[in-house]
């Protein structure tokens, strides 16, 4: 199957309406951090975490949130190290959004996601959320800080 839906960020901008609905996700080695938009790309809002069983069943769940919320277009988080390399959790999330575009037919890019889940960790610090809750939603609100950037990105 080819994958023609994976689009460069710039092409992802291009390509994707405004009033459009995202889907953001945060690749990780046990879970994916799921979050979506709003329609005028203003607010991500982390959504859930799906555990990492078997693809199918990840792809299940990632079809139903896109049929059930409206969903224009992905972007998957790629975790590139501090110093712009690749390592393995980029290669992993490569290869999982290679194999979701063979399976979904909306566009999709990728984000550099250094510092996500840092990021979101200190978010939930200054909203004085316990420690068990940080470490509980930090997948999903990885996936929100993963897609703020981008939709921010989309509106400059």
């Amino acid at each position: 199957m080819k994958t023609h839906n994976i689009l460069s960020i710039d092409q992802f901008k291009t390509n994707i309406r405004t009033n459009s609905r995202l889907l953001g996700i945060d690749p990780g080695s046990k879970n994916l951090g799921i979050a979506i938009c709003d329609e005028n790309q203003i607010v991500a809002t982390p959504l859930k975490t799906i555990k990492k069983t078997n693809f199918l069943n990840v792809l299940k769940e990632i079809k139903d949130i896109v049929n059930e919320n409206n969903i224009k277009g992905i972007i998957v988080g790629d975790p590139i190290k501090m110093d712009g390399k690749t390592g393995k959790s980029s290669q992993s999330a490569h290869d999982f959004c290679r194999n979701l575009s063979k399976n979904i037919t909306i566009p999709i890019t990728m984000w550099d996601e250094r510092l996500s889940s840092s990021g979101a960790f200190k978010i939930t610090n200054k909203l004085n959320i316990n420690t068990t809750n940080k470490v509980k939603n930090l997948d999903k609100n990885a996936a929100a800080f993963i897609l703020q950037g981008a939709i921010d990105f989309f509106s400059n």
